[in-house]
C-alpha cells in the first residue's frame, strides 16, 4: 500500500513527519456523510459491545512504519511479534508500566477477534453488520479479515462501516478486527500541534522527536469510547433529523427520516409520553407531529420536571427482492426552543443562565476511556451542586454522556476540539476544510439532542489574527447551515478590540484569569479590570455575554492566608473578587459555578473555603437580576482542569453576612446536605448563613 511502501524516509526526511503526511493524504473508504443514528437495541436491531481485553502493538521502529511495510493487518497480530492486553475502552498512556508508551507518538496497533451469531450472517436477504467505534484518537485505518473497511480523522467523534460482505461469506469463522491508531498532530489537525525533531546529536539520540501542543492538557490516545457490532435489516431507516417548536398549549415536532436500502418503502411515525400514551401520529418521510399540552424539556432546576423525554417510534416497511422487511428506531424527542436576544439566552421563552462548569472526561489509568462510575460520579456533584450545564471543554464528549445530559436535564455547550488553534497556517484552507468536516460529524451526531443548547468551535483561538476572520465567519456560517435552530459562539481569551470572529457568534464567551496569568497576586485589580472587560464587550457588540473560564491554579494541601500563587486560599480570594457585588453594577445579577467538580479535598468543618466550595453553587442558584432592563448581563462558568498532574480545589464568592448565632459552618452545610424536598429548598437553606 503507498503508505507502507513511502513510509521509509528519503534522503534528508524526518521518517514520523513523511509518515503523517501520507496518512492525511491516504485515499481510502473514509467516514460517508451518512447517518449516524446511535445503535440501540429494537425488534429489528441488535448490538454487541466488544470491550475489554484487546491485543496491542506499538510500532517502536524509527519511522513508527514497520506495522504497514510488514502488512500486520493480513495475519494475527500475535505473529507478527510481541503483542500485550490492552483494555478497550481506555487510553493506552497509563495502563502498562513501560515509560516508552506514556508519551508515544506514531502508530499503534488493537486487534479483536469475535465470532458473530449465524443469524447475522445468514437470510436471503440477509441482514447489514456494522462495526461502529465510539471514538479513538486521532487517525484511524480498520481492516476486518485483512480487507481495510474505514478510515477515519479526528478523535471524539463516531464512525463506522458497513462490514457484511467481510463476514458473511464464512460464518461460524472468526472476525478478526484490526485497527491502526496514529496519535500524531500536524497544524492542520484538529486540535492541532506540530512534530519537532531534535538535531543536535551532542543532546538528542539519533531520531529524537517531540508532539508539540497549544492546549494545556494531555494528549491521551487509544481506542476511548465503545466499539459495537450492530445489525439493521438489508432496507433500514439512515437517519431522523428532529426539530421542535412550542407555544402555551401545542408543540409541533417537525420530522424527516431518510431510508437506504429501497425506494419502494413506507413509515409511520408514533410519539409517546414517558407514560408509553401515544400522543401524535404521522407517517411519511418528512412531516410534523402537533402535541396538544406538551411537557416541555426543562433544564434542571428550572421546572420540578426537568429533562422531559418523548420517545418517537420510527416504523418503516420495504420491499428488497420480493421480500417484505420492517425496521423500527425509537429516538428519545425532548420538545425545547433556544432564542439569543441581545440580552439575554432563552429557553422556552424564559431567561437562561449558565450555572456550570467546564468539565475533562480524563482521570488517572483510563485516560479518555469511558468510565460509568466516574460519570456517574461527575452527574451526581452535578446536581448535587444545583449545576444545570457544561462545556463540553475542549472537544465533543461521548455518547452516553450525552443522554444524561438529556435525561437529566443538563444544558450542553457542545464544543468541538478547536482548540490550541494558535499558529497562523492553522488558518488557512486545509485546516479550514476539516473544522468545517468535523462540524459536519458534530452536528451529525447531535443534532437531535434538546440538551444541546449551542454549538461551540473553537476554545481560545488566536482570533486576534488577519486570518480569523474569514475563518470563523466561514466556520460559523457552515455550523448554522447544518443547523438553524441553535446560536453558535467560539470561546475566546483576546481582547475584544481585536477579535477578529466575535463579529459571527451569536454569544459572546470569554475566558479571564485576571491576576493569574497577569498582573498575579494582585486581587485588588480585578473588579476594575472585569467590570470594565464586560462593559467593552457589551459596547462593541450588542450581545449577551458568558464568562466561560475564570479562577487561579492550585496546588492540593498547600495554604496560605495570603494571596501566594498555587495557594488554595489564593484561588478562593480570587474567586471572591470575581463575584457579587465586586463586579455587578447595581441591578445585575452576577450567576457563578464552583471551578471544578472532581477530585476535591473532602469539606473541612471549619474551613469556610471548603464548605463554599462543596456548596457554592447552591448558594447562587436561585439569583435573579434585580433589573431586567440591565442593558448586559454575565453569566460565570468555571473551569475544571484536566486531573492529570493536578487537583483542581474550587473558587466562590466570599461570605457577606455573618452566620447567625449558635450556627456554626457544620451546621449549615448539614442544612444544606441534608435538605428535604426541591433543589430550590436546598439552595435557600444553603444561604442560611452566607450570600
Amino acid at each position: 500500500m503507498a503508505l507502507a511502501a513511502a513510509g521509509g524516509s528519503g534522503a534528508g526526511q524526518c521518517p514520523l513527519l513523511l509518515l503523517l503526511l501520507l496518512f492525511l493524504f491516504l485515499p481510502g473508504l473514509a467516514a460517508g456523510a451518512a447517518g449516524m443514528l446511535q445503535p440501540r437495541d429494537t425488534p429489528t436491531r441488535e448490538r454487541r459491545e466488544l470491550g475489554g481485553l484487546w491485543s496491542f502493538r506499538a510500532d517502536l521502529s524509527p519511522g513508527r512504519d514497520a506495522g504497514f511495510a510488514q502488512r500486520w493487518y493480513r495475519r494475527p497480530l500475535r505473529q507478527t511479534g510481541p503483542v500485550i492486553d490492552m483494555p478497550v475502552p481506555a487510553s493506552f498512556n497509563d495502563i502498562t508500566q513501560d515509560p516508552s508508551l506514556e508519551n508515544y507518538i506514531g502508530w499503534v496497533w488493537y486487534e479483536k477477534e469475535v465470532l458473530l451469531p449465524l443469524r447475522w450472517l445468514q437470510g436471503d436477504p440477509a441482514p447489514r453488520v456494522v462495526l461502529r467505534f465510539g471514538s479513538a484518537h486521532y487517525y484511524s485505518i480498520v481492516w476486518v479479515n485483512g480487507v481495510q473497511v474505514v478510515e477515519h480523522e479526528g478523535g471524539h467523534l463516531p464512525f463506522e462501516a458497513d462490514i457484511s460482505s467481510m463476514v458473511q461469506g464464512s460464518p461460524g469463522a472468526p472476525c478478526r478486527i484490526t485497527v491502526a491508531l496514529n496519535n500524531t498532530l500536524s497544524p492542520h489537525t484538529l486540535p492541532p500541534g506540530s512534530i519537532q525533531y531534535m538535531s543536535d546529536k551532542a543532546r538528542y539520540p539519533k531520531n529524537y522527536f517531540v508532539q508539540n501542543t497549544r492546549f494545556d492538557f494531555f494528549n491521551y490516545a487509544g481506542i476511548h469510547r465503545p466499539v459495537v457490532l450492530y445489525t439493521t435489516p438489508a432496507a433500514y431507516i439512515d437517519d431522523i433529523t428532529v426539530t421542535t417548536t412550542s407555544s402555551d398549549t401545542v408543540a409541533v415536532v417537525q420530522y424527516q427520516v431518510s431510508v437506504l436500502g429501497s425506494t419502494a418503502n413506507s413509515l409511520s411515525l408514533s410519539l409517546r409520553d414517558q407514560e408509553g400514551k401515544v400522543v401524535a401520529e404521522g407517517d411519511g418521510p418528512v412531516g410534523e407531529l402537533k402535541v396538544l399540552n406538551p411537557n416541555l424539556w426543562w433544564p434542571y432546576l428550572m421546572h420540578e420536571s426537568p429533562g422531559y423525554l418523548y420517545s418517537l417510534e420510527v416504523k418503516m416497511q420495504a420491499q428488497v427482492g420480493g421480500v417484505l422487511l420492517q425496521d423500527l428506531y425509537t429516538l428519545p424527542v425532548g420538545i425545547r426552543t433556544v432564542h439569543v436576544t441581545s440580552t439575554q439566552f432563552l429557553i422556552n421563552g424564559r431567561p437562561f443562565y449558565f450555572h456550570g462548569v467546564n468539565k475533562h472526561e480524563d482521570a488517572d489509568i483510563r485516560g479518555k476511556g469511558l468510565d460509568w462510575p466516574l460519570i456517574m460520579k461527575d452527574f451526581n456533584l452535578l446536581r448535587w451542586l444545583g449545576a444545570n450545564s457544561f462545556r463540553t471543554s475542549h472537544y465533543p464528549y461521548a455518547e452516553e454522556i450525552m443522554d444524561l445530559c438529556d435525561a437529566y436535564g443538563i444544558a450542553v455547550i457542545d464544543e468541538s476540539p478547536g482548540v490550541g488553534i494558535k499558529l497562523p497556517e492553522s488558518f488557512g484552507n486545509k485546516s479550514l476544510q476539516h473544522h468545517l468536516a468535523v462540524m459536519e460529524e458534530l452536528v451529525r451526531r447531535d443534532k437531535n439532542r434538546p440538551s444541546v443548547v449551542m454549538w461551540s468551535v473553537a476554545n481560545e483561538p488566536a482570533s486576534e489574527l488577519p486570518p480569523a476572520a474569514h475563518y470563523f465567519k466561514t466556520v460559523i456560517a457552515h455550523t448554522k447551515a447544518l443547523d438553524p435552530s441553535r446560536p453558535v459562539t467560539f470561546v475566546t481569551d483576546a481582547n475584544y478590540a481585536l477579535d477578529r470572529g466575535a463579529p459571527y457568534v451569536d454569544v459572546i464567551c470569554v475566558n479571564s484569569y485576571f491576576s493569574w496569568y497577569h498582573d498575579p497576586g494582585h486581587l485588588e485589580v480585578i473588579p476594575l479590570q472585569l467590570t470594565a472587560q464586560f462593559e467593552n464587550w457589551y459596547k462593541t457588540y450588542q450581545k449577551p455575554i458568558i464568562q466561560s473560564e475564570y479562577g487561579a491554579d492550585s496546588v492540593p494541601g498547600l495554604h496560605s492566608v495570603s494571596a501566594v500563587g498555587f495557594a488554595t486560599g489564593k484561588q478562593l480570594q480570587q474567586g471572591t473578587e470575581c463575584h457579587w457585588e465586586r463586579v455587578a453594577p447595581p441591578g445585575l445579577a452576577v450567576l457563578g459555578v464552583s471551578k471544578g467538580l472532581q477530585d476535591w479535598d473532602p469539606p473541612e468543618p471549619d474551613s469556610f473555603a471548603s464548605l463554599s466550595a462543596w456548596r457554592g453553587l447552591q448558594n447562587l442558584s436561585l439569583a435573579v437580576a434585580e433589573n431586567e432592563n440591565k442593558p448586559w448581563r454575565i453569566e460565570i462558568c468555571g473551569a475544571i482542569p484536566c486531573r492529570r498532574g493536578g487537583t483542581p480545589v474550587p473558587i466562590m464568592p466570599k461570605a457577606t453576612r455573618a452566620i447567625p448565632p449558635g450556627n456554626t459552618w457544620n451546621s449549615v452545610f448539614a442544612n444544606a446536605h441534608n435538605s428535604q424536598g426541591n433543589a430550590a429548598q436546598a439552595a435557600e437553606q444553603a444561604t442560611t448563613g452566607f450570600v
